[in-house]
C-alpha cells in the first residue's frame, strides 16, 4: 500500500454528507469548528470564505473546490460584512443530495460536504495539514467536478446499491482532491502530504511504511533517496516538518496504536511489529508520542463508542471504519 493510502487508512473514513446549496442577494453562512474535514465546490457565481485563524479571506470563482481539514470555524457569504446565519440550523431541514436555497436563490450555487474519520490520529494527521486546502486550476477542477455530481446523484436518487457506491465515490473525492493539491508545487509547504510529492523522499517514506520495524538508520534511508545523510536530513526537515528518525517513531507509534484498538494484538504483539525488543522502551516510546501507555490506550479505545460528531453534515456511515467493522 503506498503511504497517502496508508495514513487515509489510519485516519478510518467512517461518514460522509453532502448537501447543495442556491444562495441569492446578501448572504452569510457560520460554521462553528468540528471534527473532520469539511469541503465545499462552487458551481456558478462566486463566494466568499473566511476561516479563523487565517490572514485574509478567500475569494472562491466558479468551479473552485476547497477543503478546511483543520478544526476551526468559518463562514460562506456574499461578502464578509454581511451578518450571518447558523449553517447548522439551516442545513439539516434538506436532506443528503438535495438543494437547500438560501433567500430564494440566483446569486451562488454550490456543494458542501463533511468527511468524518474514527481513527485516534485524525486530529494529529489532519493537524498537519493547511488550514484551507484550494484546487483552483481548470483541469484539476473539472475531475472534481464530474466526482461530485456523481456522488450528489446517488444521494438523491438512491438506486440499488447507492450507499455503497456513494460511500466510494465520497472517498475517492477526498484522495484525489488531496492528490491534486500535492500535485500543485504552488501551493507547497511543510507537512508529510507535501513530502509525497518529493520523488527522493517519498522513496524513504514508502519504505518506512513498508517495513516500520526495521532498524532504519539515517543513512539507509537517505541512500534509498539518493542522497548524502546531511542533505537528506535538512530536506526532509523542510518539508515534513520533523526529522526522518522523529518521523519513524511517531509513524511506528501510530501504527501500533491502530492495532491495538482494532486488530486486538498484545502489547509485546505491538512492540514487535513497532520494531522494538523491548516492550518497556516501547512502552515509554508510545506515552510519549501518544500521551498515555498502550495498556491506557488500549482500554480507552475499546470503551470509545464513534459516532457521528457533526449535526450538519454527517448522514451516512461508511461500511469501512464503523463501529465493529474493520
Amino acid at each position: 500500500m503506498d503511504p497517502l493510502s496508508e495514513v487515509l487508512s489510519l485516519l478510518r473514513p467512517n461518514s460522509y454528507g453532502f448537501r447543495g446549496l442556491e444562495a441569492g442577494g446578501e448572504w452569510a453562512l457560520a460554521y462553528t469548528a468540528a471534527e473532520g474535514i469539511k469541503c465545499f465546490a462552487v458551481e456558478t457565481g462566486g463566494c466568499w470564505l473566511l476561516a479563523d485563524q487565517t490572514p485574509t479571506a478567500v475569494w472562491l470563482d466558479p468551479g473552485d473546490f476547497v477543503l478546511l481539514p483543520a478544526r476551526r470555524a468559518f463562514r460562506l457569504c456574499s461578502s464578509p460584512d454581511v451578518p450571518a446565519i447558523d449553517a447548522y440550523a439551516f442545513f439539516p431541514r434538506v436532506p443528503p443530495g438535495e438543494t437547500a436555497v438560501l433567500n430564494g436563490g440566483g446569486s451562488c450555487t454550490g456543494v458542501g460536504g463533511f468527511f468524518g474519520f474514527s481513527g485516534k490520529h485524525a486530529e494529529r494527521l489532519l493537524g498537519m495539514l493547511p488550514p484551507v486546502v484550494h484546487i483552483r486550476t481548470e483541469p484539476d477542477k473539472s475531475a472534481l467536478r464530474s466526482s461530485i455530481e456523481r456522488l450528489m446523484r446517488e444521494l438523491r436518487v438512491q438506486r440499488p446499491g447507492h450507499a455503497l457506491i456513494a460511500e466510494h465515490l465520497a472517498q475517492a473525492l477526498l484522495i484525489e482532491a488531496l492528490r491534486l493539491h500535492l500535485a500543485d508545487d504552488a501551493m507547497a509547504s511543510a507537512g508529510w502530504l507535501f513530502a509525497l510529492g518529493d520523488p527522493q523522499l517519498l522513496a524513504a517514506i514508502t519504505a518506512m511504511h513498508a517495513d516500520p520495524a526495521r532498524k532504519w538508520t539515517l543513512a539507509m534511508l537517505a541512500g534509498l533517496a539518493g542522497m548524502s545523510r546531511s542533505s537528506f536530513a535538512l530536506r526532509y526537515k523542510e518539508k515534513v516538518g520533523e526529522s526522518a528518525m522523529d518521523y519513524l517513531t511517531r509513524w511506528r507509534m501510530m501504527v501500533a496504536a491502530d492495532r491495538l484498538t482494532h486488530a486486538g494484538v498484545s502489547v509485546a504483539e505491538a512492540a514487535r511489529g513497532a520494531g522494538y525488543e523491548s516492550e518497556s522502551a516501547f512502552g515509554a516510546a508510545f506515552k510519549r508520542i501518544m500521551g498515555v501507555s498502550p495498556r491506557q490506550h488500549g482500554r480507552a479505545d475499546r470503551s470509545r463508542v464513534v459516532g457521528p460528531r457533526d449535526p450538519l453534515h454527517i448522514s451516512h456511515t461508511c461500511r469501512y471504519g464503523s463501529p465493529g467493522s474493520e
